[in-house]
């Protein structure tokens, strides 16, 4: 052949045979650095040999997956940093990660801060060398003796179980990995580099196996962009919710207990209320009835719904009520099939919308336990939705509309929203599927609702569709998820009586708004840093009082506002009056109301907002402002 024909970004290209893409894109003389490409799908290292017409997508460090291949080179470049310092250590794996990197080591002791610093600057004296970074393809035999021969066994238990042949490792220097690829073409196209903190790991992410060292970091082109992140770091760890917890007085978790239970203290639980009121009469007012059921029930419940088979490993063990195996529920959604089940129904009765916050606890290994983000014991928002064939688009498009403004009320309004499709291995028929997909794809589109498509990653039981909102630092937090479901209405039978005289079998919607309570909860302290909208705030103001003398009036004050409702302190205390304010602003409560000799004399009240913002303000205009603020659920986001 001639030439080989080539699409990139719209435009087409023709090469002679024996061009590689690093000769491709050097000729293109593009503005941003090519990482790598992408030809038909498929990334390849830029030093691939061209040998058929393809369509190909330039890979940068601007988009996801040229900044995946990135860190992931970065991986690569750390291990050999650590190979060459500390020759003992035995390498596992190394993902990149959406903002980072690691790489998990056996090592004979805990890496210290003072050997994260030898390890930067070695990767810096890497990156200087230059070195090419190869791609070998080897037979499974090859890999496994130069993995022996370097004394790494794990690299060696990887390559037996890998299936695809042949077996492609990466060398650069004297350093080999075992890697699927693709990397960058050189150790020098890598940036700038930093090593973040050291934690511990188990093989195979299993407590049996050994303990290992994991080593994180992150990589940047340039310095300007790596002190942009670091400085978001510094943000995220101002903001993290279990520091947040213990300094407000929120939440704790005690081993006495046991890991991943949540207690809730006297401030975080009236966020709770607050919270559930919200989502109880807004529910109500959008069609939806309320439902409670057990915490446990019956073994044979959780075999008829499926868990038993394809969810023991997150179930806690049974236990023995009167001869007779109990379950802890995992789930919700066998309760309310049940509840269906009462009695007979017409399709004159659907849709029914019914909605619990239901207490679910599920067994996560105690090394992804992570504050209120994970846990054993939470609490869903959960609802199920049971509709005709023919209500489904009408009852998604409800639920969008539903999603919006409640996640809004709370101050969010930046969303990304997936559609995952029919995997490989799936239930109920091929026509209902197709049913469902459309009715999604053609609620959002009709919501004018951006999404992207997931191909295959809808469960096995129905399509579904994940929203991720952006909190105030950009990070995105899996949130709703709304999923059809064809199995469990099958697997237990439901039927109703339709127009036709006929019984026909609903069709169920899963859906959560919060994911959770408790994730929720720690997504919220997070995206406000703890200084909460007034109207969730577990204290709305604060009455300071400059001496004793101002008592009577500061009563008087915190009499008239708990009156309509505003959640208040009095702080007689024989402190300082910026002592006072001090604890104001450490426990971010949105008002200070400080009140004087002058102040009692008017009927005023000086008004400090968490912005340091004062103002004089007589009593019945604060309560105005107070009880408009809190009606309408402001959710400005306050400077920290």
């Amino acid at each position: 052949m001639d030439e080989y024909t080539l699409q990139i970004d719209g435009s087409e290209k023709k090469v002679p045979p024996g061009t590689s893409f690093l000769t491709l894109t050097q000729s293109l003389k593009t503005k941003d650095g090519v990482i790598a490409v992408s030809v038909n799908g498929q990334p390849k290292d830029l030093s691939t040999e061209i040998k058929e017409d393809a369509e190909v997508k330039l890979l940068t460090f601007a988009l996801p997956e040229g900044r995946e291949i990135y860190r992931h080179s970065s991986t690569h470049l750390m291990a050999q940093a650590v190979k060459e310092l500390f020759p003992s250590a035995k390498m596992t794996i190394g993902p990149a990660l959406e903002d980072g990197f690691y790489y998990d080591f056996d090592f004979e002791r805990s890496f210290l801060p003072a050997d994260l610093e030898k390890i930067e600057e070695r990767m810096r004296e890497i990156i200087k060398r230059d070195l090419p970074i190869n791609r070998m393809e080897l037979s499974r035999e090859e890999a496994i003796q130069i993995f022996k021969d370097r004394g790494e066994p794990y690299k060696v238990e990887l390559i037996e179980g890998v299936e695809s042949l042949p077996i492609s490792v990466y060398r650069q220097g004297e350093f080999v990995d075992l890697c699927r690829g693709p990397h960058l073409p050189s150790t020098g196209a890598i940036g700038e580099v930093r090593l973040l903190k050291t934690s511990g790991a188990y093989w195979r992410g299993d407590e049996k196996n050994n303990r290992l060292q994991r080593i994180y970091g992150t990589s940047f082109p340039d310095r300007a962009q790596l002190d942009a992140h670091l400085k978001n770091i510094e943000e995220i760890q101002k903001r993290d919710h279990r520091k947040l917890g213990k300094e407000l007085d929120l939440f704790s978790i005690s081993d006495e207990i046991g890991a991943g239970l949540v207690l809730w203290h006297p401030k975080g639980a009236i966020i709770r209320k607050t919270i559930e009121d919200f989502w109880r009469d807004e529910h109500l007012k959008a069609g939806y009835e309320i439902v409670f059921t057990p915490h446990i029930a019956h073994l044979g419940l959780w075999k008829q719904s499926g868990h038993l088979d394809f969810y023991k490993e997150n179930m806690f063990a049974p236990m023995e009520v009167d001869g007779i195996p109990y379950e802890i529920k995992p789930m919700n959604c066998p309760f309310h099939i049940m509840i269906y089940k009462s009695r007979l129904r017409s399709y004159r009765d659907l849709p029914f919308r019914w909605a619990e916050l239901g207490s679910v606890y599920r067994y996560e290994r105690s090394g992804v336990l992570h504050g209120l983000l994970r846990v054993r014991g939470f609490t869903q928002d959960d609802a199920h939705l049971f509709c005709q064939p023919s209500q489904i688009e009408s009852e998604i498009l409800k639920v969008l509309d539903f999603t919006t403004f409640v996640l809004g009320t709370f101050g969010f309004s930046d969303y990304q929203i997936y559609l995952s499709t029919r995997p490989e291995k799936y239930v109920g028929t091929l026509e209902r599927w197709e049913m469902a997909t459309a009715a999604l794809s053609g609620a959002l589109k009709q919501k004018g609702l951006a999404y992207e498509v997931d191909p295959g990653e809808g469960v096995f039981y129905g399509p579904k569709i994940d929203i991720k909102i952006k909190d105030a630092l950009g990070r995105l937090w899996q949130c709703t998820t709304i999923q059809v479901d064809f199995n469990l209405p099958e697997r237990f039978d439901i039927r109703y009586w339709g127009e036709d005289g006929k019984d026909h079998q609903p069709i169920m919607i899963h859906r959560a708004l919060f994911g959770s309570m408790e994730r929720f909860f720690g997504m919220l302290i997070e995206h406000y840093g703890g200084a909460f909208p007034t109207w969730i705030a577990p204290v709305q103001a604060k009455i300071i009082l400059m001496t004793n003398d101002q008592e009577a009036y500061g009563c008087k004050v915190k009499s008239a506002l708990e009156e309509i409702g505003i959640r208040c302190e009095l702080d007689a205390r024989k402190e300082t009056l910026g002592a006072k304010i001090r604890d104001g602003q450490l426990t971010k409560v949105p008002y200070m109301l400080i009140i004087g000799k002058r102040e009692m004399a008017d009927g005023t009240l000086s008004v400090r907002n968490r912005s340091g913002e004062s103002t004089t303000m007589a009593l019945s205009d604060f309560i105005e402002q107070i009880r408009t603020e809190v009606l309408y659920r402001k959710t400005e986001i306050h400077k920290q």
